[in-house]
């Protein structure tokens, strides 16, 4: 029976992945902030995802006797002008604004990632073409973009792209949001080209694929982590944005921006209906960058750890 020898290269390899983990966390643990946000975060999450069991409200239920009811023990934030429970909304619209922002995200990242990992490998006259395209696309107001694009989703009667649903939106979000991605991964793949394992990889007769998305894309993972949950509190900001102007996800369905686009004339009477869905806004984009910048901080180690 074969066995392992103690000093086989394998058992070096997982001491030093532990290292490395360890180490990562101990300069991530330094920055008290992105603990915090961190925290925060999965907490939302937790109560997001959990909030049939959390709230023992229907978020569509109308209940008009009890309109405008302030927050209490019954409704912990109150209720909005058809009479719904305000906790059930905000829970459940946060399920919504949090899956547009990853799924723009992860196009975003994937469109970056791509582009960017073909333009600094190949180089020449296709990384002159790609980088063009990017800064033409960097150059375009996405705030009028998506606002035009949402008016168009909007006539749309196609089955996978209901008009005002969060699919579109993703998808608009996240074709405006990959030119930071892929400058990020051009730069790093321009360094790692040039190195010994690329061009051991490529001597052995290892293709082009091969080098590209086993050698070089775990090689510049880090960059790309901290490049999407940065973007993520973008995204989020984008599809409230669009919601409130009346141009993303569509009543009744709830989602944080468009539960305040009517709450305006609401401020003095009921100020709990803006005020609820704002705050879950703030306290999720304010965490998310703290927990991006503590991700920078531990995974590059040319940046100083903030405490």
């Amino acid at each position: 029976m074969a066995t392992t020898s103690p000093f086989s290269s394998e058992r070096p390899k997982t001491l030093r992945e532990q290292s490395l983990f360890m180490f990562y966390w101990l300069r991530f643990r330094k920055h008290t902030m992105a603990l915090i946000g961190g925290v925060v975060t999965i907490l939302i999450l937790i109560l997001i995802v959990f909030a049939p069991l959390v709230s023992d409200y229907d978020p569509m239920t109308q209940d008009l006797l009890n309109r405008f009811q302030p927050p209490s023990s019954q409704h912990w934030m109150g209720t909005d002008d058809l009479g719904r429970d305000m906790f059930s909304r905000v829970m459940y619209g946060g399920r919504i604004s949090l899956s547009v922002g990853m799924l723009a995200m992860g196009i975003a990242i994937l469109l970056g990632s791509t582009i960017g990992l073909v333009s600094g490998y190949y180089g020449g006259w296709i990384d002159g073409f790609l980088m063009r395209l990017t800064e033409i696309f960097m150059s375009i107001p996405s705030l009028f973009v998506l606002i035009a694009l949402g008016m168009f989703l909007r006539t749309l009667d196609l089955p996978s792209l209901k008009a005002g649903s969060f699919l579109p939106i993703s998808l608009v979000i996240g074709a405006l949001s990959w030119m930071g991605t892929a400058r990020l991964v051009r730069a790093s793949t321009l360094e790692l080209r040039e190195r010994e394992f690329v061009h051991a990889c490529r001597a052995l007769g290892g293709s082009d694929a091969r080098i590209l998305f086993l050698r070089i894309l775990p090689n510049i993972a880090s960059p790309i982590i901290v490049s999407a949950t940065l973007g993520l509190a973008g995204a989020i900001i984008s599809e409230s944005g669009l919601s409130y102007l009346g141009f993303g996800v569509q009543l009744p369905t709830p989602t944080w921006g468009n539960m305040l686009s009517n709450t305006q004339s609401q401020m003095t009477t009921a100020p709990w209906t803006a005020i609820f869905p704002g705050l879950m806004i703030f306290i999720v984009v304010i965490a998310i960058n703290y927990l991006g910048d503590g991700l920078r901080d531990a995974l590059d180690p040319r940046h100083s750890v903030k405490k």
